[in-house]
């Protein structure tokens, strides 16, 4: 197929509607990204739209129509709350979702029972609806899972040849696809986030909902009631990784990796390829700008990308929904304290993993160290513990160690004793000392409660012989002291099942098992 690539000119635009009207496609420029239209209630130029961008049967499109009384015959009712938004906001970057009438096909609707419906304020798009003489179904001019289009540019890279034409309005006003709210439900649900912020819309009907799958991704077996819903979306073909961090914590961060490209906001000060989108308090400029970044990374031949996190509230929130899709939910988070959470039980050997973990780079902090510079520095500590097990783990007012784990790894109750005095302490102290990248080597990360304190945890476990022996080998200790410490920890099942990442330690090659899971961290 030849793709003609048309003007706004009144007679492309009325060669652009014939076209539609006869059953072809063409792509169009909205306010919010570019649309390949069909003519909404011809269901075999609809199924063409699928089949263009390959498409998902089960991804609902948008209509599109010129007027607002258009509305009327798609619908099978426009509620008070419907009419209340339509004179708001159309023409505008929203898209309302009712119950639909018969004269909409099951294609369009993506075999649902409800219909979208939008009336763009892009003069150019309006005129071709009138033009076609019927509502034009149309979502993002791309290839399906690809950034959508804001140029010409970039319908004509993917669209060229796929369908019957392209009409070069120039760019895109807002950048992200509209605000979808559907009213067939009880409570008004904003599905999808646009220019059209949830306040905006409250101010208007009154207290509106954001469905979860916005922020977090649709459930296993949920149904994508809109566009844009689905997990991975808007993406290039580079991996895209959303870094949650201040503006230093994110530059040093990104600087320090090798191969790697940077999505930031002006003024961020980055020393790797990078591709801005926007300033970084202005949501407006991020979301204008954003599909446009995230096709230039592709065009620079970027592989992976780290990308500065947007605010969540007003437009942020749009801007968030698409990169969260274009990064398949693949977030880094360093504003908690701890990068990686390293534990295992007694004798696994955890200490080689934190030991290769220091030669590539990263931050030890290790607990046990932490735990002495408690006792050492602390004697309000010490006098608690003496409280508690006894005066005899004093010896010339320094603690006794050895007569301290006798004491505490005797039974469960006085092992959680030493827990509740001892783990607040060590954890505040590895804290103070945090960076970026920071591990937190803990065989006592559970107990102390400090998982919520780190991004990601791995467990190093090994088989209960080989981990007897080590024990018993480096501490010096009988086999019933040694049987006392395991006893007194979590089981196997207990760190696998609470773990991002188990490293198994029972004669396989850790170091590859460790790339492995840094390949997928960073």
């Amino acid at each position: 197929m030849k793709t003609k690539i048309l003007s706004t000119s009144e007679y492309d635009i009325a060669l652009a509607g014939e076209i539609l009207a006869k059953g072809g496609l063409v792509a169009f420029p909205t306010e919010t990204v570019y649309g390949l239209g069909a003519d909404a209630l011809n269901e075999e130029a609809v199924k063409k739209i699928y089949a263009a961008k390959g498409r998902p049967g089960d991804n609902p499109l948008i209509v599109h129509i010129s007027e607002r009384e258009e509305i009327i015959p798609l619908v099978k009712e426009v509620t008070p709350k419907a009419k209340a938004l339509t004179e708001a906001f159309f023409p505008g970057p929203l898209t309302v979702i009712l119950p639909k009438s018969k004269k909409v096909g099951n294609v369009v609707s993506g075999g649902l029972d409800t219909v979208a419906v939008r009336m763009p304020e892009n003069e150019t798009a309006r005129r071709l609806i009138k033009a076609a003489g019927c509502p034009v179904a149309a979502p993002s001019a791309n290839t399906s899972g690809l950034p959508s289009p804001t140029k010409a540019k970039y319908v004509i890279d993917d669209m060229s040849g796929k369908i019957d034409a392209i009409i070069d309005g120039g760019d895109c006003k807002f950048g992200v696809e509209s605000t979808v709210i559907t009213l067939a439900g009880d409570t008004p649900t904003i599905l999808r986030p646009g220019a059209i912020t949830k306040e905006m819309i409250e101010a208007v009907i009154g207290r509106v909902e954001v469905a979860k799958a916005v922020l977090e991704g649709m459930g296993k077996d949920e149904v994508a009631a809109s566009p844009g819903m689905k997990y991975k979306h808007y993406a290039p073909k580079a991996q895209v990784v959303i870094v949650d961090a201040d503006k230093k914590v994110y530059e040093d961060f990104v600087n320090a990796r090798k191969n790697a490209f940077a999505l930031c906001f002006e003024g961020d000060e980055i020393t790797v390829p990078k591709v801005t989108y926007g300033k970084e308090n202005d949501d407006l400029s991020q979301a204008r700008e954003l599909f446009d970044a995230l096709r230039r990374l592709d065009e620079m031949g970027a592989k992976k990308v780290y990308a500065r996190i947007p605010h969540t509230t007003g437009v942020g929130m749009a801007v968030y929904n698409r990169l969260i899709r274009a990064a398949a939910f693949k977030i880094i988070d360093l504003r908690k304290p701890f990068f990686i959470g390293l534990t295992g039980p007694t004798g696994a050997g955890k200490g080689y993993v934190s030991r290769y973990l220091s030669k590539i780079g990263f931050h030890i902090l290790d607990s046990d160290k932490y735990v002495r510079k408690t006792y050492e520095n602390n004697p309000g500590l010490l006098k608690r513990l003496a409280e508690e097990f006894g005066n005899d783990i004093l010896v010339n007012g320094m603690l006794d160690r050895k007569r301290l784990a006798q004491i505490a790894f005797s039974s469960k109750e006085n092992t959680e004793k030493l827990n509740r005095i001892v783990h607040p302490e060590v954890i505040a102290l590895c804290e103070k000392e945090a960076k970026p990248l920071s591990v937190l080597d803990a065989s006592q990360l559970f107990e102390a409660g400090a998982q919520e304190k780190c991004y990601k945890i791995i467990s190093v476990i090994a088989d209960w012989k080989t981990r007897l022996k080590r024990i018993i080998k480096r501490d010096g200790i009988t086999k019933e002291q040694a049987l006392a410490r395991m006893n007194a920890q979590f089981d196997e099942e207990y760190y696998i099942k609470n773990s991002d990442f188990v490293i198994y330690n029972n004669g396989e090659d850790i170091e590859i098992q460790i790339k492995k899971i840094m390949e997928e961290i960073l």
